[in-house]
């Protein structure tokens, strides 16, 4: 403490006395010190009133540690003492509940194995007092059965051969329980057998249901599988017989569906009896057995379906068909060579290919009753391997059937079987060679039989003897064709079937009719003036207008088509093919392999006919409307003067009413011009065309007539003046909207660069130049389809300004 003091002092060292040269200096020092001194005696005062209170804890720690030393010796008295006695007791207690414990579970395992033997010896001599005398079977399965919920280790051990054996029963007990077993199956097998024969459903029943009992469920459901199958094989034989010697018709698919259902009466009416004695899935056992018979009696059908109604001799017939109608048709001709002739006749009369025994190898009336009867098959195959898959579908945890969530899979008691063999070399493959055959045999015929509408005229004057859309018989007769085969391919459920016939009908359709349509248009109806400068012919016009109808109808029936075996056009595509196909194609993805097929099909069809369509739109605007734009327009500002005074328009109002023309008339004077020529020009293409087909032309017209407008108006560079651009104007809006009339709004954003301009040269001084300061500024609030260049051009269009 004292040193701390001292240290303290010299830290705060003043003026040293001992080097003072003066009496101020000296008294500073004093001062000093008497300041240091007064500091140390507060602390020192400070620490001397703290150690009292610091005395005063360490008297009361030394007193509890006093009273805690006490305490620690009663305690460790106490654990010597008390508690070392009480601890060993626990400890005997423990290891005696525990042998207590063990001693009861063995009494309880010895109990139970006592218990198990006198079972075990109840159930031998019940199963030997019920065989004997009485032979009472099903009291003797009921011992058996009680037998076999005894564990096998008991059954077996030394004590159940000590004790069960008797002397009526001497054996041991799995001798005489084995043995008793073999007897009684041997015994039920036969008197089952003896009532199936004898038709004694009760008896079978009763027989069935004892086999699970003596432990042989195997034996029981094979013998059962028999005796359902003999009944399937007996059935379907009556059925072949039945119509005697005339099978025609729908006969053998009515025999295939008779066999299906029968089968599935069996699956269904049986599910239940043989699960509650045999318990849950053992059903599939026997529906494998029942599929085996199925593979043999639908063979049966097939074979002699295929054979009778000489399957191959057609298909041979139908790949050697040479579809010389379609080939011929797609040899080059010179346009303007008449192209092939034809009547109303499917057959040329030149004596070449079409000739009237050209379908006598391939009748398409059988092979339309074939491929409805192979609809039929396919179709009742396909609910078939539906039902059985259902109820091949797996249990879920609770032991519910999950069905609802899970897709179908194919058994492969189905899919390896012998039928499914046949089915696709006997159905399936042939429906897709003649389904594909038919469709493009009906697509010629089609061709052959084509008839354009009647009393068709480009006279506005004269009525249409037909009713629109005006199109050939041809589009009619493929599109219900490419409808029907849809329908037939998409009932019979078949992925395989969809997979072959759709793409086919695709290329069918986009080779073969969209191609032919395209032959037409290039050989037979192309719209080329016979003379430079004239129009073509009315009637090649026509019939290439109709041609060009064909094709966009034939498009719009194709989506319909396909959106009707989607679902409902109206429904989003996903819950369409989530109730139609996926009732029809169940199995895996096969719904949306189906929907996606349909949905390529229809995409291929569009681009083609989209494509041949705008090819056909710019051939007739090239050919027919072109070369009448322009005289047109000649004579719609023939004599028209934009550089007019005043008085000149006094002078022409004058003569106007002089001539009995009217103010407003003379004022529109371009406008009407205009409205004459282009009503003449368009309103009887407007009368044959389709809407869509004529919205496609007329937005090509114009396209062509605003750049013709265009180079009209900068043609009126210093001819117009303030009077003038106000009336040129007005009659290029009159133009614009005789010219869009009937067609939609968007039309007008071709002329948008000849409406600016006439903007831009009736604009007062002031105005322009406020535009051109916002230009400048970038902030032009006008979308400009004139770069700046242009407008200034446009500006100076008007003289003198």
């Amino acid at each position: 403490m004292e040193n701390h003091l001292i240290h303290e002092a010299n830290n705060h060292a003043g003026p040293d006395i001992y080097n003072a040269t003066s009496v101020a200096e000296i008294q500073r020092s004093l001062a000093h010190l008497n300041r240091q001194e007064a500091a140390v005696t507060d602390r020192l005062d400070a620490l001397i009133a703290s150690q009292k209170d610091l005395s005063r804890e360490l008297g009361r720690l030394d007193l509890l540690r006093a009273h805690l030393g006490s305490q620690l010796v009663t305690t460790r008295a106490i654990s010597n003492g008390m508690l070392s006695d009480a601890a060993s007791t626990a400890r005997r207690l423990s290891r005696a509940v525990k042998r207590l414990d063990l001693e009861q579970s063995n009494v309880k395992a010895t109990l139970d194995v006592v218990e198990q033997v006198a079972e075990l010896k109840a159930c031998v001599l019940g199963v030997h007092g019920s065989m004997g005398g009485p032979q009472d079977w099903e009291t003797a399965a009921s011992y058996l059965g009680r037998a076999s919920k005894i564990p096998a280790e008991v059954i077996n051990s030394s004590f159940s051969e000590e004790i069960v054996p008797t002397a009526e029963v001497p054996d041991p007990p799995r001798v005489t329980l084995d043995t008793a077993a073999e007897s009684l199956c041997g015994l039920f097998l036969r008197e089952f057998e003896k009532a199936a024969k004898e038709a004694d459903g009760s008896r079978v029943t009763r027989f069935f249901k004892l086999f699970p009992l003596i432990g042989r469920s195997d034996v029981g459901l094979d013998a059962y599988g028999r005796y359902v199958c003999h009944g399937v094989a007996s059935r379907a034989r009556t059925n072949l017989s039945s119509a005697g010697g005339t099978r025609e018709g729908l006969f053998y698919a009515n025999a295939l569906t008779k066999l299906f259902e029968h089968i599935a009466q069996i699956v269904d009416g049986h599910q239940p009896l043989v699960e509650h004695h045999y318990g849950t899935g053992t059903m599939v056992k026997v529906i494998e057995r029942l599929q085996i018979e199925a593979d043999v009696q639908g063979g049966i059908v097939l074979d002699t379906w295929y054979d009778e109604r000489t399957v191959d001799r057609k298909l041979t017939d139908i790949k050697s068909y040479a579809f010389s109608f379609l080939v011929q048709s797609f040899l080059s001709t010179p346009r303007g060579a008449g192209g092939t002739q034809r009547t109303g006749s499917p057959f040329k009369q030149d004596g070449s290919a079409g000739q009237p025994n050209e379908d006598e190898g391939v009748d398409m009336k059988e092979v339309d009753g074939l491929l409805g009867e192979e609809a039929i098959m396919l179709g009742r195959w396909a609910l078939y391997t539906r039902f059985l898959a259902s109820k091949n579908t797996p249990l879920s945890v609770d032991g519910s059937v999950d069905g609802d969530t899970s897709p179908l899979i194919m058994p492969t008691y189905l899919s390896n079987s012998t039928l499914m063999k046949k089915i696709s070399s006997h159905l399936i493959e042939p429906f897709n060679i003649m389904t594909t055959f038919f469709f493009r045999r009906s697509v010629e015929k089609a061709f052959q039989l084509d008839e354009p509408p009647s009393d068709l005229t480009l006279n506005p004057n004269k009525p249409l003897g037909a009713n629109s859309p005006f199109i050939t018989s041809s589009v009619d007769d493929v599109m219900y064709i490419v409808n029907q085969i849809l329908q037939r391919s998409i009932a019979t459920s078949q992925r395989l079937v969809i997979a072959s016939v759709v793409p086919a009908i695709g290329r069918v359709l986009g080779s073969d009719f969209v191609g032919m349509i395209q032959r037409k248009m290039r050989d037979e109806s192309y719209p080329k003036a016979a003379i430079q400068g004239a129009l073509p012919p009315e009637d090649k016009i026509i019939a290439f207008l109709v041609l060009m109808n064909n094709l966009d109808v034939s498009n719009d029936y194709i989506k319909r088509i396909i959106e009707s075996q989607l679902g409902q056009p109206d429904q989003p595509t996903e819950s369409a093919s989530s109730t139609q196909l996926a009732d029809l194609f169940p199995f895996a993805h096969d719904a949306t392999f189906v929907e996606n097929a349909l949905k390529s099909m229809l995409h291929g069809f569009e681009s083609k006919t989209i494509e041949l369509l705008n090819e056909s739109v710019s051939v007739t605007f090239h050919q027919v409307m072109k070369p009448r734009i322009r005289p047109i327009l000649t004579e719609t500002f023939r004599d028209i003067d934009y550089a007019l005074t005043s008085d000149d328009i006094v002078a022409l109002t004058r003569d106007g009413d002089e001539d009995g023309i009217d103010d407003n008339l003379a004022d529109d004077l371009v406008k009407s011009r205009f409205d004459r020529g282009w009503g003449a020009l368009t309103r009887p293409i407007k009368r044959i065309l389709t809407d869509r087909n004529f919205d496609r032309l007329l937005t090509a017209a114009v396209s062509y007539l605003s750049k013709a407008m265009e180079k009209r108006i900068w043609g009126f560079y210093g001819k117009v003046n303030e009077l003038g651009a106000v009336r040129l104007e007005r009659d290029i809006a009159g133009i614009v909207n005789a010219a869009v009339a009937g067609g939609k709004y968007g039309l007008r954003d071709a002329f948008a660069k000849c409406t600016q301009m006439t903007l831009i040269i009736n604009m007062d001084d002031e105005e322009w130049e406020e535009i051109e300061e916002e230009e400048s500024r970038g902030e032009s609030g006008m979308a400009w389809v004139l770069d700046k260049s242009e407008r200034q051009r446009a500006r100076a269009i008007v003289a003198d300004r």
